[in-house]
């Protein structure tokens, strides 16, 4: 991958929910709502020296919050520091 966010963006990779609940019903994938959680795989420069999130860390954002973009066959999300709701 050779991406790099500009400004104050981040790149992430959503964390995918478990496909069925605790006592075992299994979620059809169009019932599924988007994971709200992801994991930081590349930061900007700016955002790099603001130290806020790392590589690696795993971050809640908000349900509509950022761009989707495909790299290598995998989908990635593109958002601003600010949609960011915190680090986990």
């Amino acid at each position: 991958m050779t991406f790099k966010p500009l400004g104050k963006r981040v790149l992430l990779e959503r964390i995918e929910e478990a496909t069925t609940t605790a006592t075992g019903i299994i979620i059809p994938d169009n019932a599924k709502e988007k994971p709200l959680s992801g994991i930081v795989r590349a930061i900007s420069p700016k955002v790099e020296e603001k130290g806020l999130v790392k590589l690696g860390d795993k971050v809640v954002f908000g349900k509509y919050a950022g761009t989707e973009l495909t790299l290598d066959g995998k989908t990635y999300l593109v958002m601003n520091l600010d949609d960011i709701l915190g680090v986990l």
